[in-house]
């Protein structure tokens, strides 16, 4: 294995954590990848990973020269694409990683436009509510919803995710209408996350953010679960428009609070920090961001209701 191999190696062990999940991403046998790592390690006579029956970490040495494997890893690849002039014609495999409901009602039909414009190219789409860790799975791009937390990742925001609460005629029948914030504290509400988390949400009212104390009856990190029980009359939902704008829009769900809308959140695509961005992902993260913008698809429910206002929250 020549020394560029054996760097690419090394990289994929360090962002797996393990030999035999790097070697499996590599095609490689176990020994192989291990053999590429112990003649590194001899080269620059330094130690670069250690190792416990659980994981494999780099040491000080190893993880600075993971940095610049990456780096360099990065730039030959890029080079590559230039001269192959793959830029017009991306190939490979390009693995996405979405939310759920998302992923099925809006990525689907993007992802299949976009493979019908690049007949080379593979792609691999892992739909889960959960967040993972992309350098660690091996995701090219990684759609998330939501408030960003810090992280190492490069973020670029695709579309708003506007949300509203809605709940059925029926519910709102029998339990009466909010009319202030305050007023959600006495009727049922269906929360998206775990029940110890969802004691409060954050609404807007008059350009500040206030947290409003409700009592869920139903908590779940599937939107489609919350929605189907606001539709059967068991509460006040707080959704993403992308989810309940068509309910809105039949009668099935009515909106409540409309000046008081959810915080803000937004629809971003996720990437790891190379210095050169693989043609393949640009061209994804372009195409999302064109597709659906400031004035998402989604939205067109409002062209017959209140549209949520702009500044208004998303999820």
């Amino acid at each position: 294995m020549d020394k560029l191999e054996a760097m690419n190696a090394f990289a994929k062990v360090v962002a797996a954590g393990s030999y035999a999940e790097a070697a499996r991403r590599l095609g490689l046998t176990r020994s192989a990848v291990s053999k590429a790592v112990m003649e590194l390690e001899q080269i620059l006579g330094a130690r670069l990973l250690d190792r416990t029956t659980r994981r494999v970490t780099p040491t000080e040495a190893g993880l600075a020269y993971y940095e610049r494997c990456v780096s360099i890893l990065a730039e030959v690849e890029e080079t590559e694409i230039q001269i192959s002039r793959l830029h017009d014609e991306p190939k490979g495999v390009l693995k996405i990683n979405a939310p759920m409901t998302f992923g099925t009602l809006y990525l689907a039909p993007a992802v299949a436009e976009f493979m019908a414009r690049y007949d080379d190219l593979k792609i691999e789409l892992l739909l889960n509510d959960r967040f993972i860790d992309p350098l660690e799975e091996g995701v090219d791009v990684t759609v998330r919803i939501g408030m960003l937390a810090d992280s190492s990742l490069i973020a670029r925001r695709l579309a708003p995710a506007h949300r509203m609460m809605a709940a059925s005629p029926d519910y709102l029948t029998r339990h009466g209408t909010p009319r202030t914030p305050g007023d959600l504290g006495q009727h049922r509400c269906l929360s998206y996350g775990q029940l110890a988390a969802v004691n409060r949400w954050q609404l807007m009212e008059n350009g500040q953010v206030i947290n409003v104390p409700v009592t869920s009856i139903l908590c779940s990190n599937n939107g489609e679960v919350l929605r189907a029980a606001a539709i059967a009359g068991n509460g006040i939902a707080n959704l993403p428009t992308f989810i309940i704008g068509p309910d809105i829009a039949a009668g099935r769900l009515q909106p409540v609070l409309e000046q008081t809308p959810p915080s803000e959140l937004g629809i971003y695509a996720l990437y790891a920090p190379n210095r050169y961005l693989a043609t393949k992902s640009r061209l994804f993260i372009d195409f999302l961001a064109q597709r659906f913008g400031e004035a998402p698809p989604w939205d067109d429910f409002a062209q017959s209701n209140s549209r949520p206002r702009e500044g208004s929250a998303g999820g």
